[in-house]
């Protein structure tokens, strides 16, 4: 029988994700998939799988969760509070979910979206080329208490990796890219996007983020009379009370309103997982400059497999710890620094 995980308790916002779906903007149905690509990618080194396997994404909240067989994990994306049988456990890093144990997951310390991998990935059938839950399409629904997830096979044993990551939770410096309407805007209006600080407003959600600044709004004349256009996750675009709006995965295909610029995708993480009151900037690149930050981005997920670490055991989190000590210093022989098995 294969594996299944099961959602004990569900927090207020569960959905299955993957890398979404391609090929059909067309049709009025956008790429969707995870708000943080990049936590794809480190999971799915974490458990040296492919980072196409469809996943858990946590918007704030995690849950509660027992799997029917002993099932490879890991924790990427925005920290949260988690343990197994109330034994924390180390985010950025995997671990083995024994049969019937208890996995529980909090509230984010920090961040926005967390994500739970498996070993195998999620195994729900395909719609539309992809297992990506995209509401607003009507494409899957949030995950809560009772459902079971079948686990696909997995062929690896090992866990016990930690992966350090760089801290992209804290809001920063984002690079744009121009727009199509970019150049409608006053020069000193432009001057001024780049110079101010934003702040990430409450109002953002898996379609969009909005930011605000002290001081007047951003506006260009005849801003009204743009045409509806194919838009993008990363366009900017400026609403009617002159604040900026950035689109995210699983935005609209079409809209009205002027775009200043457009954030480059290899920035977008970072604007996910940047928490309410978060400082944002933005600065003007080049295409060029463009182009090259998203291979040094790819480079980057394409060798996270070889940055990973053993994950070294906090003895305070060992509860029959005593009964790893013979004598002299010499242990029983089983590999402390590693989370291999759970003791």
């Amino acid at each position: 029988m294969s594996a299944e995980l099961i959602v004990q308790e569900a927090g207020p916002s569960l959905t299955v994700q993957d890398r979404g779906r391609t090929g059909y903007l067309a049709m009025g149905l956008s790429r969707g998939g995870a708000a943080d690509t990049l936590a794809l990618a480190e999971g799915a080194a974490l458990l040296r799988q492919s980072p196409d396997l469809a996943v858990i994404e946590m918007a704030g909240m995690g849950g509660r969760f027992e799997a029917t067989e002993d099932i490879r994990i890991a924790l990427t994306g925005a920290p949260m509070r988690a343990s197994i049988d109330g034994a924390p456990l180390r985010w950025n890093a995997s671990h083995l979910l024994p049969r019937g144990a208890e996995l529980k997951i909090g509230a984010v310390t920090r961040g926005a979206y967390g994500y739970l991998h498996l070993g195998g990935g999620v195994d729900l059938p395909e719609r539309l080329a992809a297992r990506a839950t995209q509401m607003t399409a009507g494409l899957g629904e949030p995950l809560d208490a009772g459902t079971r997830l079948p686990v696909g096979e997995d062929p690896r044993d090992d866990t016990g990796w930690l992966l350090p990551v760089d801290d992209r939770c804290a809001g920063g410096r984002l690079r744009v890219v121009p727009s199509l309407q970019t150049e409608l805007f006053p020069k000193d209006q432009l001057d001024r996007f780049e110079n101010v600080e934003f702040s990430r407003d409450a109002r953002a959600n898996r379609m969009g983020v909005k930011v605000t600044q002290d001081g007047p709004g951003f506006a260009v004349d005849g801003g009204l009379s743009v045409l509806s256009e194919v838009i993008l996750p990363g366009d900017i675009q400026v609403t009617g009370d002159g604040a900026p709006f950035i689109l995210m995965a699983e935005c609209q295909t079409t809209g009205g309103y002027p775009r200043i610029g457009t954030v480059i995708p290899a920035d977008l993480p970072r604007v996910a997982q940047a928490p309410q009151g978060a400082p944002l900037r933005f600065s003007f690149v080049t295409l060029d400059e463009a182009v090259a930050a998203q291979r040094a981005y790819l480079k980057h997920c394409a060798a996270l497999g070889k940055r990973l670490q053993p994950l070294v055991r906090d003895p305070a989190d060992i509860p029959d710890l005593l009964s790893y000590q013979l004598i002299g210093g010499v242990t029983a022989g089983r590999d402390l620094d590693t989370e291999k098995e759970r003791p």
